[in-house]
C-alpha cells in the first residue's frame, strides 16, 4: 500500500491565520489559529494551528509532501510597479506592503519551527495566489463537478474580485478587479465611518441595515461606478487606503486596519458617529443604504459571470461571502439555481483552498470529496471533558448519561422550559459559525430569550439577531426558498405564519441566517432538536456561538469558563448535563404545543 500524501495549506501574516490538513486530497483536519491563541481574527503565522492539524491526523512534519501558503507576494509585479508609478502612493502604505511581503516571503523559518525539524529537510512550500486559494476554497470544496465561481474581498496579492469556472480539477480565471477597487474595502469604509472600527464589524452594519430603509442609496452610489464585463471602480476622493495609507497590522495579535475613508465622505454624508455615540434612526438608514448599493454591486459582477458562463450553480468565497443577507438572495435574483459558500468564506479559507490548490493543479491529483459539513477542528474525548469538571462549586448538579441521545432530551426539556444551555460535542467547526457542536441553544419561541442572551449573557448590540438551527426535513415549512445550507451563511425569509411561532430568531424584516441540520452530518445535534420537536411541536432551534467577546471557545474547561462567565443556565458536554443547583428558569413557560404524550416520550 502506497503512502498517503499529505499537503498542509497556511494563511499566515493575515488576518484569521489557520491551517488546514489534506490526506489524498481530502480535509483531515482545519483550525484558525484564534480558537488557540483566544484572541479574535489573530494575525500572524499559524504556529499553533499547523500542530493542531497534524496532531489531529497522527503525523509530524517529515510526513508532509507539500505546503500551501495562500499568499504569493510575487503575483501581478507589473501592475503592483505601474500602480507605483502612476499614483506615487505615500511612504507608510509602501513600507507596510514591503513589511509583510517580506515576511511571506521568508516563511521557511516560521515553518520549520512550527514543524519541528530543520530547514533544510522542509517539504516543497508553494505559494498559491490569494484570490486563486479563495476560488480554490469554494469550488473544491463543494460537490459540484462543473460551476461559475466568484470571490469577493477586501485586498489579497492586489486582486479584490475574481470570477472564474471550476470543472473537474480545474479552475480557469476569467477577469480580475485589481487595486485599489474593492467593494470589500467600500464597506469596511462606511462600517468605519458608522462608528464600528474593530476588524471584522462588518457583519453589525449588516444586521443593523434590516433596521433602516434605504434614504441614502444616491450618496452611496457616488462611491461606486460599474462598468462592463461585471467591473467596477471606486470614486478615490472617497477613499485613503491607496494614497495616503492605511496602515495594517498582520504580524501577531489581532489585526487592526486604520482609517479607510477620507474628510470627502464627511463632506458628501455628515459628521461620522463616534464609537461613544448612540445609534440613531440615521445610523440604521446609512447601514440599509450602504447595504443595498453593496448588493447592486454583487449582483452586477454575478450577472456579468453568469453570462459569460450559463453555469446554474455558483462557488461564492472571500469576505464578502459572508455578507449572508447578499448570498441569500442570489438564487432570487440571478440565474444561478444552486449556491455554495464554505464554512471558512474569509481568509482563514485561503489555508484549505491553498493546499486544495496544489494538490489538484500542481499534484495532480484526482478531484478530492466535497465538504457535508464543517466539524474539522479539534476534538476532546470523554475523559478530557471529565476532567474540565473537577474543581466545580457546590452550586452545580452535575449528571452523567448513558448516551449523547439521553443527554440531549434532558437538555430539551431545560430549553423548553426557558432555560438558555451551553452545547459541547464533538470537534469544533471550521468557520465563523457555531453549528452545533460549540453552541448555545435556547428556545425560538421566547422572544424575551434574545435580549436576555444579547445584553446579559453575551454583551452584544441589542439589533443583533440570532440564528435558527432546522432540521432539514421541516425547512420549507419555516423559511421562504430556502437552500439547505449546513454552514449557515444565507439568510431566508422566515414564512409569515412562522414568524410569531420562532420570534427569538425572526429578525426585524422577517429574515432569518439558516442552519439546516442533517441527521447524518451531526446526529447529536439533530438530535436536540427533534426532542425539542417532540416537546414543543417546533423543530428549530435558537443557535449562537458559545463564547463571550473571544473567539468561539475550543477546549473543555474554556466551555466552562463561559458557562461561569456568560451565566448559562446548563451546559451539556458529550453526555454529561451541568445545571446550576438553586436557579430556576427566568422566563416564564410558554404552552407546551406538542401535547402530554410529547413531552412524557421525550423526557423520559
Amino acid at each position: 500500500m502506497s503512502r498517503p500524501t499529505y499537503v498542509l495549506g497556511i494563511n499566515a501574516f493575515h488576518g484569521d491565520a489557520s491551517a488546514a490538513l489534506l490526506r489524498d486530497g481530502a480535509l483531515v483536519a482545519a483550525v484558525a489559529e484564534e480558537r488557540l491563541r483566544r484572541v479574535r481574527h489573530w494575525a500572524g503565522f499559524p504556529t499553533l494551528a499547523i500542530r493542531a492539524v497534524l496532531r489531529a491526523a497522527g503525523i509530524r512534519g517529515d510526513a508532509l509532501a507539500s505546503v500551501a501558503v495562500g499568499r504569493n507576494p510575487r503575483a501581478h509585479f507589473r501592475r503592483k510597479l505601474g500602480f507605483v508609478l502612476r499614483r506615487r502612493p505615500a511612504r507608510a502604505l509602501m513600507v507596510t506592503r514591503l513589511r509583510n511581503a517580506r515576511a511571506v516571503g521568508d516563511i521557511r523559518g516560521p515553518l520549520a519551527e512550527s514543524l519541528e525539524m530543520p530547514r533544510r529537510s522542509l517539504p516543497a512550500v508553494h505559494c498559491v495566489e490569494h484570490h486563486q486559494a479563495h476560488l480554490a476554497s469554494a469550488f473544491f470544496a463543494s460537490s459540484f463537478d462543473e460551476a461559475a465561481c466568484c470571490a469577493l474581498d477586501g485586498f489579497g496579492d492586489f486582486v479584490s474580485t475574481s470570477v472564474a469556472v471550476g470543472r473537474g480539477r480545474s479552475l480557469d480565471v476569467l477577469g480580475r478587479v485589481f487595486f485599489p477597487h474593492s467593494l470589500g474595502i467600500m464597506y469596511t469604509a462606511v462600517t468605519q465611518y458608522l462608528g464600528f472600527s474593530s476588524y471584522g464589524d462588518e457583519f453589525k452594519v449588516m444586521a443593523l441595515a434590516a433596521h433602516g430603509r434605504p434614504a441614502y442609496v444616491p450618496e452611496l452610489r457616488r462611491l461606486v461606478r460599474l462598468s462592463d464585463r461585471g467591473g467596477f471602480e471606486l470614486d478615490l476622493r472617497y477613499f485613503r487606503h491607496w494614497s495616503t495609507g492605511a496602515p495594517m497590522e498582520w504580524d501577531g495579535g489581532a489585526p487592526s486596519i486604520s482609517r479607510l475613508y477620507t474628510p470627502e465622505l464627511e463632506s458628501l454624508l455628515g459628521p461620522p458617529r463616534q464609537v461613544e455615540q448612540a445609534l440613531t434612526a440615521r445610523s440604521a438608514n446609512l447601514a440599509c443604504s450602504l447595504q443595498a448599493v453593496f448588493e447592486e454591486c454583487v449582483f452586477h459582477v454575478l450577472g456579468s459571470l453568469w453570462e459569460q458562463t450559463r453555469l446554474p450553480r455558483v462557488c461564492i468565497a472571500g469576505g464578502c461571502a459572508l455578507n449572508g443577507v447578499a448570498t441569500g438572495k442570489v438564487r432570487a435574483l440571478s440565474h444561478f439555481r444552486e449556491v455554495f459558500v464554505p464554512p471558512a468564506a474569509a481568509d482563514d479559507g485561503t489555508a484549505l483552498g491553498a493546499a486544495q490548490y496544489v494538490w489538484h493543479q500542481v499534484l495532480a491529483g484526482a478531484r478530492g470529496p466535497g465538504i457535508r459539513h464543517a466539524y474539522w477542528g479539534s476534538g476532546y474525548d470523554e475523559a478530557e471533558m471529565r476532567d474540565a469538571f473537577s474543581g466545580l462549586g457546590d452550586d452545580c448538579e452535575v449528571v452523567t448519561y448513558r448516551s449523547v441521545v439521553d443527554a440531549a432530551r434532558a437538555a430539551a426539556v431545560l430549553i423548553a422550559q426557558g432555560d438558555v444551555v451551553g452545547w459541547y460535542q464533538g470537534r469544533g467547526e471550521w468557520g465563523a459559525r457555531a453549528l452545533g457542536n460549540r453552541s448555545i441553544v435556547a428556545d425560538p419561541r421566547r422572544p424575551e430569550v434574545r435580549e436576555r442572551i444579547n445584553s446579559r449573557m453575551k454583551g452584544r448590540e441589542p439589533f443583533r439577531p440570532f440564528a435558527p438551527s432546522v432540521t432539514v426535513e421541516a425547512l420549507d415549512d419555516y423559511f421562504v426558498n430556502a437552500y439547505a445550507d449546513p454552514f449557515m451563511t444565507q439568510v431566508f425569509e422566515v414564512r409569515p405564519d412562522k414568524r410569531d411561532v420562532i420570534p427569538a430568531v425572526t429578525h426585524v424584516d422577517g429574515t432569518a441566517r439558516v442552519h439546516a441540520v442533517r441527521r447524518a452530518d451531526n446526529a447529536a445535534f439533530y438530535e436536540l432538536i427533534e426532542a425539542f420537536e417532540g416537546l414543543t411541536g417546533v423543530p428549530v432551534l435558537l443557535n449562537t456561538s458559545l463564547n463571550e467577546h473571544e473567539p468561539i471557545v475550543d477546549t473543555p474547561r474554556q466551555a466552562l469558563d463561559c458557562f461561569d462567565r456568560a451565566g448559562l443556565d446548563a451546559m451539556v458536554m458529550g453526555t454529561t448535563l451541568l445545571r446550576r443547583a438553586h436557579v430556576e428558569s427566568q422566563i416564564a413557560d410558554p404552552p407546551i404545543t406538542g401535547g402530554a404524550h410529547a413531552l412524557t416520550a421525550a423526557g423520559g
